[in-house]
């Protein structure tokens, strides 16, 4: 998988009058997120966006933003941040304790932040990745329509770190904090299960490689990130020794590497690739890839 460690440029507040959030603890892997860059595939840009959409448009529902508004997506550890304004924020996706200032509020409601006090979202208890949503969202400069890091391309703003200042979005409306019923989070898989569209590339491995696809139990590797979800089992036999050239690639794409090991293809993949596509996973389904810890049982199925 194509290195994902190149530094990105730092988040800066766009003018002195903006309100932003201060980052205390940025955790193992927090990124700013939105709904992505779609439709650029062509001109070489993959799609970048919240890894769980359904969770990044909640947490965004819950706050009144639009369901595209920016995020904080974190990673397994949380992060913790300080807005220089009073702030309604909601805190969703992976199950994890979350503090106002040390003191506990709800997970998956909107909480009142104040100014100055340090909203903590601690690692998370069930599932991978949190989203952490604040009214009038975040804005750094948008970059092709998006405000979402891109790790592989480098497009976007840079993961966050210690003393990095995000800016604040106005929030639409004041007053009381919303009232909201039980909220339908949906929690993280104890299986994985992944429908497959055989091909385009199905016909460069065996038919016994095929029926392994669709009937061997599998696991989450540790080593998958946002550009792909690697697994562990067993190897998938390819039919012949030949190249193939590089082609396009979609979201979703099941790319077997030398290894045999399949690998499925999530939002900062590489638009082109040049090892065989076995099969493609609807983007319905890799809502609940995001959440999947390493180690989690992992079936795929046919759509």
């Amino acid at each position: 998988m194509p290195d994902a460690g190149r530094r990105l440029p730092v988040i800066r507040p766009g003018a002195p009058a903006r309100h932003c959030l201060h980052v205390v603890r940025p955790g193992a892997l927090t990124t700013v997120q939105d709904a992505g860059r779609p439709g650029l595939a062509h001109l070489g840009v993959g799609r970048a966006g919240a890894l769980d959409a359904p969770a990044a448009r909640l947490a965004n529902r819950l706050v009144g933003n639009p369901p595209d508004a920016a995020v904080l997506e974190t990673t397994l550890t949380g992060c913790a941040v300080r807005p220089d304004r009073p702030v309604v924020a909601v805190v969703g996706g992976a199950g994890c304790r979350v503090t106002v200032d040390g003191r506990p509020v709800a997970w998956g409601a909107p909480v009142r932040v104040p100014a100055g006090a340090v909203l903590d979202a601690g690692p998370a208890g069930t599932g991978l990745r949190s989203y952490l949503a604040f009214a009038g969202g975040l804005v750094p400069d948008p970059v092709l329509g998006s405000r979402s890091a891109d790790l592989l391309s480098g497009l976007g703003p840079a993961p966050l770190t210690e003393g990095v200042e995000l800016p604040l979005g106005e929030a639409v409306s004041g007053g009381p904090l919303p009232a909201v019923g039980p909220v339908p989070w949906p929690g993280a898989p104890v299986e994985l299960v992944l429908p497959v569209h055989p091909g385009p590339r199905d016909d460069w491995f065996t038919g016994a490689a095929l029926r392994t696809l669709l009937t061997a139990a599998y696991r989450v590797s540790p080593h998958s990130n946002r550009i792909g979800l690697r697994t562990e089992g067993p190897a998938l036999e390819r039919s012949g020794t030949e190249e193939l050239p590089s082609e396009g690639t979609v979201l979703g794409a099941i790319q077997v590497p030398p290894d045999g090991r399949p690998v499925v293809f999530l939002n900062d993949r590489p638009t082109t690739g040049g090892y065989p596509v076995i099969g493609v996973v609807p983007e319905r389904a890799l809502a609940a890839a995001a959440q999947a810890v390493p180690g989690t049982r992992l079936r795929f199925v046919r759509a």
